[in-house]
């Protein structure tokens, strides 16, 4: 779904439950769920993070150390402090990686 389509569908939605006083708002929320679990990523109950991890095995660390450096590169340009959220998912992400390596002494740390 393009966005200004979501944005259209979720103004009505908010319009309706106004009307219908059932509005209920927690911002933070629907935040933390754009950067915990996007409904975007998300096909058939599974994670496109879930495939990448399984895909990238041991190099998933890179993948996240990517991520990591593209969302606090463009955080100032495009979504702000929810790219500095993304970009602190992916981080602690990679530090679970890397823990999980060191315990098994497979990681290449100089």
């Amino acid at each position: 779904m393009k966005y200004r389509q979501m944005i259209r569908d979720e103004y009505r939605k908010v319009g309706k439950q106004m009307k219908n006083g059932q509005l209920e708002l927690n911002l933070h929320r629907d935040m933390e769920d754009m950067v915990n679990h996007p409904p975007h990523y998300n096909t058939a109950g599974i994670e496109t993070i879930d495939a990448i991890r399984a895909a990238t095995n041991e190099g998933f660390e890179y993948y996240a150390q990517g991520n990591v450096l593209k969302y606090v590169w463009r955080y100032r340009y495009k979504n702000g402090s929810e790219d500095l959220e993304k970009a602190l998912w992916y981080l602690k992400e990679m530090i679970k990686t890397v823990k999980k390596l060191e315990e098994n002494d497979n990681v290449n740390i100089k």
